[in-house]
């Protein structure tokens, strides 16, 4: 029994933590950080999709890292980024330790999807952190090749062509569900929307169906030539987000499919400054003794 207790009394704390207003202030940081990228991504594949000089620069995170390490006071911008990146991960990590702090939040699924953005964001993080350290643009890889690198890598293990496979199935699923549920404006659940005005919040919900629907496209497209890339036992075929977006031109509709998907995750970057502006905040003064206290927002 003394155990038990010592379990709860450990996992309410751990709660608390989670909910805390410092964790609060980790997602919104986070978030902004993530539109400060998408925002980047977005705006070098429009130049792309234009004919324009995008400077050598990939539509990827690598392009808007070299990007921002090119402005004045780059370096400083990048550690900025980092605690950004650090932040966004350090939340997620607590979502999948400890639940959202939403309704259903305790669901294994969404522990998983929590944990698995906590690790996406977090070698992100570490990559921006290597080009803070090593300074200007130098720091930075292409993110097309080192998808085809770590393609490679996966596929000389022993069963790494099923790996390979699975984890571009489960990429190119996740991206269905991430088209589906912004359709669904799913992503309402968690923002303040009664604070919001009429229009505000007509805008909001555009910049969340339209980015969320070119996030889940783009997604969608990335696994499907991981899985080719399996298939084929030809690790050339993965494609990192510079190389889908181009791939975009190279069908009937021309660079028009590659605009339309730019400019879908540039408004998902500006909808992700609209999240850490109005998303929900844990109820921080509710009482930790039910199982329940958290999930009323």
């Amino acid at each position: 029994m003394a155990n038990e207790k010592d379990t709860t009394q450990a996992k309410t704390q751990g709660q608390r933590v989670a909910d805390s207003r410092a964790m609060e202030v980790a997602a919104r940081v986070g978030l902004c950080a993530r539109g400060v990228i998408y925002v980047l991504v977005g705006l070098l594949a429009v130049r792309i999709g234009f004919g324009g000089d995008s400077g050598g620069k990939e539509a990827d995170r690598s392009g808007a890292v070299r990007t921002i390490a090119e402005q004045p006071y780059g370096r400083v911008l990048l550690w900025a980024l980092v605690l950004g990146l650090a932040a966004m991960a350090l939340w997620r990590l607590s979502e999948a330790v400890f639940g959202q702090a939403t309704e259903g939040g305790d669901k294994w699924t969404r522990r998983l999807g929590s944990l698995g953005l906590a690790v996406f964001y977090t070698v992100i993080c570490v990559g921006v952190a290597q080009t803070a350290l090593v300074g200007g643009s130098g720091g930075t890889r292409a993110g097309d090749e080192s998808s085809k690198e770590y393609t490679a890598r996966v596929l000389d293990w022993p069963l790494g062509r099923v790996l390979v496979g699975v984890f571009g199935a489960v990429l190119a699923i996740v991206g269905v569900v991430i088209v589906v549920r912004s359709l669904m404006r799913k992503f309402e659940k968690n923002l303040r929307t009664a604070e919001m005005s009429p229009t505000t919040r007509r805008i909001v919900a555009g910049l969340g169906v339209v980015g969320g629907v070119a996030c889940g496209v783009v997604a969608a497209v990335t696994g499907l030539f991981v899985l080719l890339a399996a298939v084929q036992f030809d690790a050339s075929q993965a494609k990192g987000l510079d190389e889908t977006l181009r791939s975009f031109a190279a069908t009937p509709a021309g660079p028009v499919l590659l605009i339309a998907a730019a400019v879908g995750l540039l408004l998902f970057g500006l909808y992700s400054f609209c999240e850490a502006r109005w998303r929900k905040a844990p109820e921080h003064d509710a009482s930790a003794e039910g199982p329940t206290s958290r999930r009323t927002g």
